[in-house]
């Protein structure tokens, strides 16, 4: 559920996972640290163009069930574009059962080019996530965007509703306010989770700079204006208790006014350490 980044639900994010994760395992039993690598792998086609790949290293760190660090790095390149950042995030979480909060941060900086012309790479975001009755979570997230020429804030209010244990639905908002992002975006997504595989599918839909659907400067558009955002993904993910580890494949299609992208992406997570409840 992460960022214009998130609408992709780039499971391969550790930052936005490690934010989104944690009211839910805040709901532990106990409080126990546990370590876990994180490697992942995509590859994207792009209208009239030869596509593009990227892979991702990362580690989280549980000090508890109600505290998380992690950082990564990652590489990606797409027609003509190329860049590469780390990340840094965190969250903590506060409050009894019933009412819990969650404040999370994370920074993506780094650098890139397209072909001849080099530009920077920085993200940073910052937001609270309230639980309520163990099932209804409120956010409000701020996400400062600078790559390349394109720069602006873009605010998310969202909500996410645990109907069981096994079934959770989530909706957000984005809406740019400033710089020249032109972002409106709508997103829904649905989570099931079974004994032995989960999956997730979602949508997006609005206006948004290639920039925030994770295109950077590669697109001959003009990125100033705002285009026609259609994406769904679907995904799965299974654990593999005896290998102490899980693995999660999305599959995503957009259609940013004409131009068409699909992109697999596939993660492999290794618990080092304790795996307690902090999954």
């Amino acid at each position: 559920m992460r960022s214009g980044a998130a609408v992709r639900t780039k499971i391969l994010s550790i930052a936005a996972a490690a934010a989104l994760l944690a009211p839910w395992t805040a709901m532990g039993d106990s409080s126990t640290a546990d370590d876990r690598i994180a490697v992942s792998a995509d590859g994207s086609t792009l209208t009239g163009t030869n596509g593009g790949a990227g892979a991702s290293l990362g580690w989280l760190h549980n000090f508890d069930a109600a505290s998380l660090a992690g950082v990564a790095v990652e590489y990606q390149d797409l027609s003509t574009a190329r860049w590469t950042f780390g990340s840094v995030n965190g969250s903590l979480t506060r409050g009894p059962d019933d009412q819990r909060y969650s404040v999370y941060g994370e920074a993506h900086e780094g650098a890139g080019d397209d072909g001849p012309r080099a530009f920077r790479y920085a993200i940073e975001s910052a937001g609270v996530i309230g639980t309520y009755f163990r099932r209804l979570s409120a956010q409000l997230e701020d996400r400062e965007i600078n790559v390349d020429n394109i720069h602006g804030n873009l605010p998310k209010a969202g909500l996410s509703y645990l109907w069981g244990p096994h079934l959770l639905t989530s909706a957000s908002y984005s809406y740019s306010v400033s710089g020249n992002l032109g972002t409106r975006l709508t997103t829904a997504r649905i989570d099931e989770y079974n004994a032995s595989v989960n999956f997730l599918a979602g949508i997006a839909f609005g206006q948004a700079s290639p920039i925030v659907v994770g295109t950077v400067s590669n697109l001959p558009v003009i990125l100033a204006q705002a285009h026609k955002l259609k994406e769904g993904y679907v995904g799965m993910s299974k654990d593999l208790p005896h290998l102490r580890s899980g693995v999660t494949f999305v599959a995503d299609y957009q259609d940013l006014s004409g131009f068409k992208r699909i992109t697999l992406t596939l993660s492999y997570i290794f618990h080092v350490g304790h795996t307690g409840t902090a999954k």
